[in-house]
């Protein structure tokens, strides 16, 4: 449930549309329900503004449709699952017929929210085989009414490349930058622009880059200030974020 379900409820009681006893009934589910195998948080969107993500690696099939169909049967925002392979898509579909699916962010899209933009945010990628941590961010985003614009292949290999980019990153609200290797393009950004600047860590690299710890020592060791950074590969968490910067933009 969020805000404005609450609200909505709260309202048809006091029009009598809708009696205590069938709101108690309602809110009774609150804050979860339980599966045995799953206690399904319905209050997350509510506290904190973002309903639950389903991480599906772990999990069986039929663990993740009954987590979903279990999250789908309350009103809400967006719903995401992460980490999906196609299969896990296709018997999705069975209880979402309008479920989208990002091959590369490896992204399930269940619900979208469907309010006005939030803001804009740039999706930056160092090398193309970041791409799949900035779309599974970019997805969660655009599921989440924020409009984002992509900014592909432009690490500091080839420092002209980003440079052409200086106008689209000035014009974004908040940045989300990945990228494997020595991890150096956040810094980078963050010395060009005013807007918050999330790192994101990759994996990419070869031996001595160890899974992209070199990256987040990098990142977490950057001489332009203010950058947040997130765990290695997490596109997820820099777009949760960048969401909650931008609604507490609004807010005030």
């Amino acid at each position: 449930m969020d805000r404005a379900s609450l609200d909505a409820l709260l309202e048809a009681v006091a029009l009598g549309q809708v009696t205590a006893a069938e709101a108690a009934q309602r809110l009774e589910r609150l804050p979860f329900v339980d599966l045995k195998y799953a206690r399904v948080d319905t209050h997350r969107e509510l506290r904190t503004g973002m309903p639950e993500v389903i991480y599906a690696p772990g999990k069986t099939t039929e663990q993740i449709r009954g987590i979903a169909r279990a999250l789908l049967a309350e009103p809400g925002g967006p719903l995401v699952v992460t980490r999906a392979t196609a299969e896990v898509f296709s018997a999705l579909r069975t209880i979402a017929p309008e479920a989208t699916y990002s091959e590369l962010g490896r992204t399930v899209v269940l619900r979208s929210d469907l309010g006005a933009p939030l803001g804009l945010v740039g999706v930056v990628t160092a090398g193309t085989s970041d791409l799949p941590v900035a779309e599974e961010a970019s997805s969660t985003l655009e599921a989440s009414s924020v409009k984002v614009e992509r900014i592909t292949d432009v690490g500091v290999a080839g420092l002209h490349r980003l440079l052409a980019e200086s106008d689209r990153l000035r014009a974004a609200d908040v940045l989300i930058v990945a990228a494997g290797m020595e991890g150096a393009l956040p810094s980078l950004v963050g010395g060009m622009v005013a807007c918050p600047v999330i790192a994101v860590p990759t994996s990419v690299g070869y031996g001595s880059s160890f899974g992209g710890l070199a990256a987040l020592l990098a990142m977490l060791n950057s001489c332009a200030p203010g950058i947040a950074v997130m765990n290695i590969d997490n596109g997820f968490g820099a777009a949760s974020h960048a969401i909650r910067i931008l609604r507490a933009r609004h807010a005030s």
